[in-house]
């Protein structure tokens, strides 16, 4: 397995990142380029997939951007983990259902690794958090395959301003609720990154 792990330090432009991925997707579908795990983390903005609806917008002068991945709206900002990959499903199973059991599980494993109890739930995408009152998304998904070619990625909140989605009907769920990992556990999750990092290397060779 032939991957490289990027880590950038300082936030990254939404839409530069996107077309990194899709350069990259581009080399590697020529065999030209190793395959990629890019974790960052975006300055605020608010991005729409392809069956997101207008009406999950609640405030209009927000920072919007239409994107291709899979899925609705949801929101990006500091204190947000984003996981972004360009994996190559021609070398591994051809299965998509399959790769997004793996995001799942790479996930759900991770905050096991923070004593945080999670799930995924077949009927909206993402890894969930119950905390008696109400079921939370912590983790968002979205991922588009081309040429059997799987990008995008996930964004798992750690300490991000939960007001901000207020502004949207996050991923177009409107009885459930949203949260982050400080607010469920408050404590050190500065080697989150690398967790995530190992965990997801693991899994895509299962």
């Amino acid at each position: 397995m032939n991957i490289e792990i990027k880590k950038s330090k300082n936030p990254v432009n939404y839409q530069d990142a996107i077309k990194d991925l899709e350069h990259r997707l581009s080399l590697v579908f020529q065999n030209k380029e190793k395959e990629l795990i890019w974790t960052l983390e975006h300055n605020e903005i608010y991005t729409g997939g392809t069956s997101y609806k207008e009406n999950e917008i609640l405030n209009n002068s927000i920072n919007f951007v239409k994107t291709n991945r899979g899925g609705k709206i949801t929101y990006h900002g500091p204190g947000q983990l984003i996981c972004y990959f360009v994996i190559d499903l021609r070398n591994r199973k051809k299965d998509i259902r399959n790769f997004v059991c793996i995001i799942e599980k790479t996930i759900i494993q991770t905050l096991e690794q923070f004593n945080i109890k999670s799930f995924a739930d077949r009927k909206n995408i993402g890894i969930w958090f119950d905390n008696k009152k109400e079921t939370q998304k912590v983790a968002a998904i979205g991922i588009r395959v081309s040429k059997w070619i799987a990008y995008h990625g996930f964004s798992i909140n750690i300490d991000n301003d939960l007001n901000k989605y207020k502004n949207i009907i996050s991923c177009g769920i409107r009885d459930k609720g949203v949260t982050n990992l400080k607010s469920i556990i408050n404590q050190d999750y500065n080697n989150l990154e690398q967790k995530i990092i190992d965990n997801f290397i693991v899994n895509l060779k299962s």
